[in-house]
């Protein structure tokens, strides 16, 4: 899987299951390369949404909806995971 594929899946499972005005996902990967943990193929994302729904929760509620949302995507292609709620 390629980080295209990875920002359009996530996008599409937030969208599917929170109700959002808008969803950005920046690679950061690069900052990570030469970290000894780093694995080809996992990648370091941040997610930045939009959302009336997320922001009246606590930061912690929020990021647990979006953590189980793409656990899948988590388990196999996301290294490190930044989530920004607007």
């Amino acid at each position: 899987m390629d980080i295209n594929q990875l920002q359009e899946i996530v996008k599409k499972k937030i969208n599917q299951n929170i109700k959002c005005e808008k969803i950005d996902i920046e690679d950061k990967t690069f900052l990570h390369q030469k970290h000894k943990t780093f694995e080809a193929g996992k990648f370091h994302i941040k997610i930045i949404i939009s959302s009336l729904y997320l922001k009246q929760m606590d930061k912690i509620k929020s990021s647990k909806i979006i953590h189980k949302i793409i656990k899948d995507e988590l388990k196999r292609y996301i290294h490190s995971i930044q989530i920004l709620i607007e």
